[in-house]
């Protein structure tokens, strides 16, 4: 299957929205590839219950499926304008601990391959949260960046305050959490939040797809497993471990057994 630009993901049943009225969220599948597609433009994909519910779903449902997992909304100009605060204005301290939306975020961080965020439009509080949780994001120039949580009241309590810090450093995320900053495109750049700039996100972000579908699966994801775990902190238990695996794949000899064949034939 063959994506061009201005492509969208075509809707398949995951669960009605509150009124029944339509999906939330779509999904597309091609060999390796997963596209989730958020489809609340009336709201500017605004989390709500519902959306949250129905994007969780379809994490779960896929996620023993080998692929790159792709993010980014059905609307273009348009990312994750935030939480629904009408709903959130509503919730109290027993829904703050269910930890909705962390286990979303955590959720998308634990697909065991590699997942990116396609960003056209504003990704501001948890949609700059669920964009963190994705292994790498593709920004367009229309994208912005903002956790605005604290002049709420509240916190960046599903990703801001751990995964924003981790990715541009402390003073950054300082600037971002305390005074509520908002960056462009450009700057997100800069600082190493966004790692690619284009002018239409899916596309180069399907295109970042093909080169990561032509690693080995296992390989991908004992990668992505020592990465998450620090091989430092573990004194690269994970990466021997999971070398020892690989060592054993048919995958790696074929692999190899090709790359001596290619080597021998330049060298004739």
């Amino acid at each position: 299957m063959v994506f061009l630009s201005g492509d969208r993901p075509q809707v398949r049943a995951t669960g009605a929205d509150a009124k029944g009225s339509r999906e939330l969220v779509s999904v597309s599948k091609e060999e390796g590839l997963i596209r989730i597609g958020l489809n609340r433009p009336d709201k500017r994909n605004a989390l709500s219950l519902e959306l949250v519910s129905q994007l969780k779903t379809t994490i779960e449902t896929h996620r023993h499926e080998p692929s790159v997992l792709l993010i980014s909304s059905t609307t273009p100009n348009m990312f994750i304008a935030g939480a629904d605060i009408a709903e959130l204005s509503a919730r109290g301290e027993e829904e703050a601990f269910r930890a909705i939306n962390v286990e979303l975020f955590n959720a998308i961080a634990a697909w065991r391959w590699p997942s990116i965020a396609a960003i056209d439009g504003p990704a501001l509080g948890g949609g700059l949260e669920c964009a963190l949780a994705c292994d790498l994001r593709v920004a367009s120039p229309r994208a912005r960046f903002a956790q605005p949580e604290l002049g709420l009241g509240i916190l960046a309590g599903a990703g801001g305050n751990w995964r924003l810090p981790d990715l541009v450093g402390i003073g950054w995320a300082r600037r971002m959490l305390y005074l509520g900053e908002m960056i462009d495109a450009v700057q997100a750049h800069a600082i190493g939040l966004v790692d690619r700039l284009a002018e239409d996100p899916i596309v180069a972000a399907i295109e970042w797809s093909v080169q990561i579908r032509r690693q080995p699966w296992r390989a991908l994801e004992i990668t992505k497993l020592a990465l998450a775990t620090g091989g430092r902190a573990s004194s690269g238990l994970i990466d021997v471990l999971g070398q020892a695996i690989l060592f054993e794949s048919q995958e790696k000899r074929e692999r190899m057994q090709s790359f001596l064949e290619r080597r021998q034939s330049f060298a004739h």
